[in-house]
């Protein structure tokens, strides 16, 4: 047909002109990272958050994304980076500077959390899709400017936890909403370790852990989001927020919490989130209660109980459940993010930017129960 076309001088001006303009489209595509040929081009911005070493890895591993460049002003740290990432990645000290000139895509960030509304103010003037680790802001009213700028430039916002990775999480979630437990009626979740400094964080990243400013908090903010990730994904927003704080580790004088307690409390449920920096090992669990069983999720596993096995050969946290393994696009931060930008699927939950303006508001009113004393009521 193409041949028959190429013979009529008229018909090839037009076919010609098909041509070049779905060229320009395709550039056009590529340029948003949704092109199907070229890859997703990404920046990481800061390298003082040592979650960004798995996730320099995880870019390593996705076919379909390229990393370009990083800003990191720390020469210590940009010299470990320069030998984890290919040779052509440009690095810079002004992440400003690097958007500019070599426009990404879409940013991975990797800062304090202070940082995450301005860097999102940057990305939006320029249309780049943005990712950071959770939590989302250090306030409320930050999370807030973040999803309202993130909409108005039309760009993917995404917040990441790790616990949206494992199969454990995603069985429970659905368990849970296909009613196997029945009205979920308390939720509890552990999530902890022994303390930044006791498992050995960089340096770079204690010195905005322990700052109040930077991080907002200590282990009410590092541990406490879990926490309210959890709740808002299976059950939703809290009608009141009670909150207690502690300083165990008093030979630290550390300025931030290292050990919190929140509660929140629904017209038909409790939840209990309890986020240390105190624990003798590592926790990472969530349990859901309902009329008819149990279900509890760790890093790995996934265990059951009805609400009808009794008896002492029973055990008492359930049995466990057979899962299975993940499809690639969920099984990773980056994967996820770029399949949502090159396919223009919105960020799910617990990811998305509405979930995570209430996970803020709860800790914005947890930390006010804890200074206070009282229980705070949630508008």
């Amino acid at each position: 047909m193409m041949k028959s076309l190429c013979l009529l001088g008229r018909s090839l001006w037009l076919t010609c002109a098909l041509v070049v303009s779905l060229g320009g489209v395709a550039k056009i595509a590529d340029a948003q990272g949704g092109g199907s040929a070229g890859k997703t081009r990404l920046a990481v911005i800061g390298l003082d958050h040592d979650h960004v070493w798995s996730l320099l890895k995880d870019v390593a591993g996705e076919p379909a994304a390229e990393l370009i460049a990083v800003a990191e002003a720390d020469a210590g740290l940009v010299a470990r980076a320069q030998k984890q990432v290919p040779a052509g990645v440009k690095f810079y000290t002004d992440y400003v500077a690097m958007l500019d000139q070599v426009k990404p895509d879409a940013v991975i960030v990797t800062t304090s959390n202070d940082k995450h509304l301005e860097i999102l103010r940057q990305c939006a003037k320029r249309h780049i899709h943005y990712s950071t680790e959770k939590p989302m802001a250090v306030s409320a009213a930050d999370a807030r400017e973040m999803e309202r700028l993130a909409g108005e430039a039309n760009i993917k916002l995404m917040v990441n936890y790790w616990n949206a990775w494992v199969a454990p999480s995603h069985d429970l979630f659905h368990r849970v909403r296909a009613g196997e437990v029945g009205p979920v009626q308390k939720i509890v979740v552990q999530y902890g370790h022994r303390g930044p400094k006791e498992i050995g964080v960089s340096p770079q990243f204690a010195s905005w852990l322990y700052d109040p400013v930077k991080n907002g908090g200590g282990a009410i903010m590092d541990f406490g989001c879990y926490g309210a990730e959890w709740s808002i994904w299976l059950k939703g927003r809290p009608t009141r927020v009670y909150a207690t704080t502690r300083k165990l580790k008093l030979e630290q004088n550390n300025k931030v919490d290292d050990d919190a307690t929140i509660v929140l409390d629904y017209p038909d449920a409790t939840a209990v989130i309890e986020a240390s920096w105190d624990w003798p090992y590592t926790k990472d669990q969530v349990a859901v209660y309902g009329p008819k069983g149990s279900l509890l999720a760790r890093h790995s596993a996934l265990l059951r109980r009805s609400a009808e096995a009794h008896g002492p050969d029973v055990p008492a946290e359930g049995e466990s459940v057979t899962l299975e393994a993940l499809p690639k696009e969920t099984s990773n931060p980056i994967s996820y993010f770029v399949d949502r930008i090159r396919n223009n699927k919105p960020i799910e939950d617990p990811l998305s930017a509405r979930l995570n303006v209430q996970v803020m508001e709860i800790l914005d009113a947890a930390r006010e129960s804890a200074r206070t004393g009282k229980a705070q009521e949630l508008r």
